[in-house]
């Protein structure tokens, strides 16, 4: 799961952390609370993760609890790898 966080970590200093210092951003901090990323923000990031990762991320599960921080859309990817793995 950590090559996982490392990635989604990447691809969110990439796109929206523009040129500030990441290793202020916490595992746990909240992309929406923080301003990092916004409602369109999201979108990009769900967008990113079901292309990266070969899910699909329905429209039920665009809750804070899965997609707010590294730590919610790390476990929450590495939980629907293991579904469509099953």
């Amino acid at each position: 799961m950590l090559q996982l966080k490392q990635e989604i970590r990447k691809f969110i200093v990439d796109n929206f952390y523009y040129g500030q210092d990441d290793a202020a951003l916490t595992d746990s901090a909240s992309f929406l609370e923080n301003g990092i990323i916004d409602s369109t923000g999201v979108l990009e990031l769900v967008s990113f993760v079901q292309e990266q990762y070969k899910i699909h991320v329905s429209d039920d599960e665009l809750i804070p609890e899965n997609l707010d921080s590294l730590d919610n859309i790390s476990k929450f990817v590495a939980r629907k790898m293991d579904t469509v793995s099953a």
